[in-house]
């Protein structure tokens, strides 16, 4: 069976892991800091801008210790195999055993056949299974009309409105720019956004029953980084916990990447994804070079 669900200890349970996806641009590390509330994560103000490296922190929210994974944009519809393949594998590194949620991070902007095209990709990879644990995030919310929310925008667009719904209807917007110290209006207000976002994803956790979303190829790559922490320990000296996850986190990436020659980035995003068409092979060939670690 492709899709497995598991029981987690108390710690994972009160741990949230979220990961950040959209197209470069789109504010998915701006996001983060206002999440956050402070600036963690890099932002680059350049023509040229938008994260190329899969960055992770944690922080403890609310009560809830979170993980916040920006990815570089993994629905450009422009990037080499070559510039994505060793993000991809750092971003479900990160995630792994898998993430409580997915953040699809759209700006509020009029859809030309570019954004179509990123809509549509993004249908295409998510499985319903992965789409249970989605939650739709607007960056840019300048942009609304004065009066109007941002259900009244998704209404407009069928693409998007349907998006929306195989997510749960799960959607809120955010403005990482002019929404910092809004007191007059409490719906454009990044703390009331973030405060309504974090409400939406403890209702999502609940409803998926404390579980993150999983796979047999996101299970495979926890196992591998846990022997690379054992090979680890063994080697190295005084190393904090800290160091060795991440000293075995980056042996596991550059051992794949050497062995990996033949496999495609969009493999790998559809196993993270679980999408439904990924031919079952494909899948059995990532798990297997996954497990051979």
């Amino acid at each position: 069976m492709f899709y497995q669900l598991r029981n987690f200890s108390h710690e994972e349970l009160t741990s949230r892991r979220i990961v950040l996806l959209g197209k470069t641009g789109a504010g998915k590390s701006s996001l983060a800091n206002t999440i956050f509330g402070e600036q963690l994560f890099t932002i680059n103000d350049s023509p040229n801008s938008g994260t190329t490296k899969c960055q992770a922190n944690t922080r403890s929210v609310k009560g809830r210790s979170i993980t916040l994974i920006d990815t570089p944009g993994l629905f450009d519809t422009d990037r080499s195999e070559e510039e994505m393949k060793p993000e991809m594998m750092r971003c479900i590194t990160e995630c792994a055993p898998g993430p409580h949620a997915f953040l699809i991070v759209l700006k509020v902007e009029r859809f030309t056949e570019h954004e179509q095209a990123v809509i549509t990709k993004i249908r295409q990879h998510f499985s319903k299974d992965a789409l249970k644990y989605a939650v739709i995030v607007f960056t840019h919310g300048d942009q609304l009309p004065d009066r109007k929310k941002i259900e009244d925008f998704v209404s407009q667009n069928k693409n998007l409105r349907d998006l929306v719904e195989k997510c749960g209807g799960r959607c809120h917007v955010v403005d990482n720019r002019y929404w910092k110290h809004n007191e007059e209006d409490d719906y454009r207000s990044n703390k009331f956004q973030v405060e309504e976002l974090l409400n939406t994803l403890d209702k999502m956790t609940e409803a998926n029953q404390g579980l993150c979303y999983t796979n047999e190829m996101l299970q495979a790559v926890k196992r591998a980084v846990e022997r690379e922490e054992e090979h680890v320990r063994q080697s190295a000296g005084n190393l904090s916990q800290e160091e060795v996850v991440n000293e075995a986190k980056k042996s596991f990436i550059d051992r794949f990447l050497i062995r990996s020659a033949g496999v495609a980035t969009g493999a790998l995003l559809g196993a993270l994804l679980g999408l439904a068409e990924m031919a079952k092979s494909d899948l059995r060939s990532v798990q297997d070079l996954v497990e051979f670690f």
